[in-house]
């Protein structure tokens, strides 16, 4: 060991010496000003990479604080207050079982599947313990040991989840987390001790319950509102979970079992059946309003699918007699000197503002009206409306169909009365989880959907890709998120068996952001999370499945 050597450190771009084995903690103590020291921080980034503060600097390094209002730092947060619900019940009710699953309401939803316990009487009980937890200043104590050891410990509690996914992800050395009475893989850094963990709160949701990370006050409203956005969600979240269990496949551990067994086939026809029952579900309900719906509008966050749910249900609306017309809002762009500018001075193309909506309601009266109207061009290249027009008519029969970020959003439509509108929300909700204690977080599964997209057929390497995800958020999050509670519909568009998939085709386009560039620390969390699954081929993958429109070969054109 070297001793009392000092290291070089840039400290989010402060060069500093700091001594050979010190801990980031006490780097930050010492050198981070004390406006940032009062904030705590939570985690570090390492070279890009995020780490706990407990990590030691053996060699020459860049190194940044994480806090709470930060992405990274507030999934560490999450993360940690998850293992104290967890260690709480562990103490309290020994032979319970909880089992994570969808975000939910600013936190994460929750069942108990065994147990003596009467929900919501115990939640006071539990998180009592979990405040007693975090005034203690409890430790996490991370570890590390052979997997072969820690399938023999998982084994010995009856974690079978856990048992599984080891089995068929084959790590020689497996890091652990030990909190209190609770044991688990640990999947991420942590906090130092429980005492971070201030803000939190446990709201009943029945059947099970939410552990909300922020103050109790802010969002109970929308939690016991039945006819919320979050409420609505949920019940997808209970169906898709339900179509799992019939699967069989409810974590990444069974659906490597399926892969490696044979049964993945099985799988995917399943899978790949129970949306084309729900998209003929949707047109169905087209069929049944016939007399008065004539618009269906189609919206959902990138990358949810949106496009190729459209295309089904246009087939389903002809099986059942309907002659479906699309009309697309990008051909009423303004002007780019009429287009509205973002944070960043840059023009806002996601803003409803940079449509033409007057024009756009002008026409769809007149469709609906059963006229005849002149639907204008955009030359993208040049940034204006085109000359050239396309005339455009639809019949008795005809049902216009508007996919895009705003079909949720009242202003798109204004002029359509409501009876005669059809909304529709889609996303990719995943409730595949990686054992029964951690969960998948939805939009990393559109993230690597986007990445093998863009790196496949629109010249956008990863990095660029993953550079731009935080900018398409906060535009989903203005634009298209406040308006869920104005859709008629909720389609789930997640295939349980997506990731093994997306492994084969992510795995090596992750693996081509340089360490030096700013998007590899997200780029290798997203390759470690990839190489949990087992890959499958695309062979077995359905010509018409949502998954084509990320990997190819679908028999749609877009």
């Amino acid at each position: 060991m070297v001793i009392n050597q000092q290291l070089d450190i840039s400290l989010s771009g402060r060069e500093i010496q700091v001594n050979y084995g010190e801990d980031i903690r006490s780097v930050f103590r010492q050198y981070l000003p004390k406006g940032k020291a009062q904030k705590r921080a939570l985690a570090a980034k390492l070279n890009q990479r995020v780490v706990s503060l407990d990590a030691q600097l053996t060699y020459p390094c860049k190194i940044a604080p994480l806090f709470f209002e930060d992405r990274e730092g507030l999934a560490v947060y999450r993360h940690s207050a998850c293992l104290l619900l967890y260690t709480a019940i562990r103490e309290l009710y020994p032979e319970a079982k909880v089992i994570v699953g969808q975000s939910l309401a600013g936190g994460y939803y929750f069942d108990f599947v065994e147990g003596p316990l009467t929900l919501p009487d115990v939640l006071p009980e539990i998180e009592g313990r979990m405040r007693q937890i975090v005034a203690e200043k409890r430790p996490f104590v991370c570890s590390s040991t052979t997997s072969q050891e820690a399938c023999r410990i998982f084994a010995q509690v009856g974690s079978d989840d856990k048992v599984k996914l080891l089995d068929s992800t084959r790590w020689f050395e497996v890091h652990l987390v030990e909190f209190g009475k609770f044991l688990d893989i640990q999947h991420g850094p942590v906090v130092p001790h429980a005492g971070y963990i201030e803000q939190f709160s446990l709201i009943s949701m029945p059947p099970g319950f939410i552990l909300q990370f922020s103050t109790p006050d802010e969002s109970k409203e929308i939690v016991h509102c039945t006819k919320s956005p979050d409420y609505a969600l949920f019940q997808i979240h209970l169906e898709t979970k339900a179509w799992n269990r019939i699967l069989g496949v409810t974590n990444v551990g069974t659906l490597n079992e399926a892969c490696l067994s044979g049964e993945i086939g099985e799988v995917i026809k399943i899978a790949e059946g129970f949306q084309e029952k729900k998209i003929a579900g949707f047109a169905d309900e087209v069929s049944s309003r016939r007399d008065k719906v004539r618009l269906v509008l189609i919206a959902g966050p990138s990358s949810s699918g949106k496009t190729t749910f459209s295309k089904r249900l246009m087939i389903q609306l002809r099986v059942n007699g309907l002659h479906p017309v699309t009309l697309g809002t990008d051909n009423y762009f303004l002007d780019r000197d009429q287009t509205p500018v973002d944070e960043d001075g840059k023009p806002d193309l996601e803003s409803l503002e940079a449509v033409d909506t007057a024009l756009f309601n002008e026409h769809l009266d007149a469709l609906l009206a059963g006229k005849r109207v002149n639907v204008p061009t955009y030359d993208f290249p040049n940034a204006r409306r085109a000359l050239r027009t396309i005339p455009m008519q639809i019949g008795a029969d005809d049902i216009l169909i508007v996919e895009g970020i705003h079909g949720l959003n009242p202003d798109l439509t204004m002029s359509v009365p409501a009876e005669k509108k059809l909304k529709i929300y889609i996303s990719a909700l995943t409730q595949l989880s990686i054992d029964d204690h951690n969960r998948i977080m939805t939009t990393d599964v559109r993230l690597i959907r986007r990445i093998v997209r863009d790196r496949s057929f629109r010249g956008y390497n990863a990095s660029k890709t993953i550079a731009m995800w935080p900018s398409v958020i906060r535009g989903e999050l203005k634009n298209i998120y406040p308006y869920q509670g104005e859709a008629d519909l909720m389609f789930n568009s997640s295939l349980v068996y997506e990731p093994a998939v997306l492994r084969s085709y992510a795995e090596r386009y992750l693996l081509e952001v340089p360490m030096d560039d700013d998007s590899f620390g997200e780029a290798y969390r997203l390759l470690h999370f990839v190489r949990m699954f087992v890959p499958i081929f695309p062979d077995e993958i359905p010509y018409t499945s949502l998954l084509r429109e990320f990997i190819g070969g679908s028999s749609f054109e877009y």
